[in-house]
């Protein structure tokens, strides 16, 4: 079997990227073990067209367009030639990508084509209160007529996306991203008394400001509390970092405590293991995700992890049980479950304990990959 995925966030060292691209290197180099072939396409991060052999993947970059107001045309019709060239040396059987990705790219027979819903524009228009932006709607929609079978990273994220999209009763499975517990495994190190660590990108889907605004509270009851940011900054339309906004807006309303607020800036995926290792909770207050990997990646370390009951968090975590939910729009909530946490030690390490168990049988990659294939292998014949 030749799978090939489209997406332009394949990590590169040096250059940014998220969930999506971490998503697919995962699972990518999964297959490879399997003995399945594994192209990924996508736009480079550089002006250039370049052509890697990453651990058995081979990742096709190329040179995005720069014609003003026909970048798109031209930039799907370079994928188009890609894939098609790939395709005659090494058929393909699976093209995979996300949702907006088979609006303008011309299909092959005999290769099915596959959205995997990670959470398009109209998913998040709704889960944001804001309006569809009439292009990126047309694109989506457009793309969804295109695709073969779907599969959906969470219950939540399939039936919202069904508010604004058909599937045109076509296949469509719900499948979990898998985690990389090789990379996220329990570490034998010495944990920082309350620290409390957040990674993800740094806005406000993400509940960093409402997580800011709690944590005065938690100083309340744990003065030496420490509150650890990791991830890259996030730019208003008009270029303005939101990190900037918090600094001048939201810190100086909590005062000298602010020195405890501690902004790490991007580390590489490779560093949060050992962010997620030293801490004390994980605290990961979304106001939505299509499934949310911080999560469970920070559980399957044994690590106590507060995470949204929004959206897809109760798919994740049973509340009480193998973890903490809290309303991310809240953030009284948020600090009464950061100080329950670290309020009571024992048992706050006794539900880390049932959390790890549950994210092995939830995400563990070599079953998600199972499945993944067993699906392929359906929709293929």
């Amino acid at each position: 079997m030749h799978i090939c995925f489209l997406t332009n966030e394949y990590p590169k060292e040096g250059f940014p990227h998220g969930g999506l691209g971490t998503f697919v290197k995962t699972i990518a180099e999964e297959l490879v073990s399997k003995n399945i072939q594994v192209s990924v396409v996508g736009l480079n991060y550089n002006p250039i067209d370049e052509t890697e052999q990453l651990n058995g993947v081979t990742v096709i970059r190329i040179k995005r367009s720069k014609v003003k107001g026909l970048a798109w045309f031209f930039n799907s019709k370079n994928i188009g030639k890609t894939i098609d060239a790939i395709h005659r040396k090494a058929p393909m059987n699976i093209i995979e990508g996300p949702e907006l990705s088979l609006a303008f790219l011309p299909k092959i027979k005999d290769i099915k084509y596959i959205i995997r819903l990670h959470g398009g524009h109209h998913f998040f228009a709704e889960a944001e209160n804001r309006g569809i932006n009439w292009w990126k709607g047309f694109q989506e929609k457009r793309s969804f007529k295109k695709a073969d079978a779907f599969i959906a990273v969470s219950n939540y994220v399939k039936s919202h996306t069904a508010n604004y999209l058909s599937y045109h009763n076509k296949p469509i499975e719900v499948i979990f991203n898998p985690i990389n517990n090789q990379l996220f495994q329990c570490q034998e190190v010495a944990i920082e008394v309350d620290n409390i660590t957040f990674a993800g990108t740094i806005c406000e889907k993400k509940g960093v400001r409402q997580l800011i605004q709690a944590f005065p509270l938690v100083k309340e009851k744990f003065p030496s509390a420490v509150l650890n940011l990791y991830g890259r900054d996030w730019l208003f339309p008009d270029g303005s970092s939101y990190i900037k906004m918090l600094q001048e807006i939201e810190l100086p309303k909590i005062g000298d405590i602010s020195k405890d607020i501690i902004f790490h800036g991007a580390v590489s995926y490779n560093e949060i293991p050992s962010a997620y290792a030293k801490a004390a909770v994980c605290v990961f207050p979304s106001h939505m995700e299509t499934l949310g990997l911080v999560a469970p990646e920070a559980m399957v370390m044994e690590k106590p992890v507060i995470f949204t009951k929004l959206g897809p968090g109760p798919e994740v975590i049973a509340d009480g049980e193998t973890g903490w939910l809290c309303n991310p729009h809240k953030p009284k909530e948020i600090a009464s479950t950061i100080i329950q946490v670290l309020s009571n030690p024992q048992k706050a390490n006794e539900i880390a304990k049932k959390g790890r168990l549950s994210v092995l049988q939830q995400f563990e990659i070599k079953t998600i990959v199972s499945k993944n294939i067993e699906f392929y292998n359906k929709i293929k014949s």
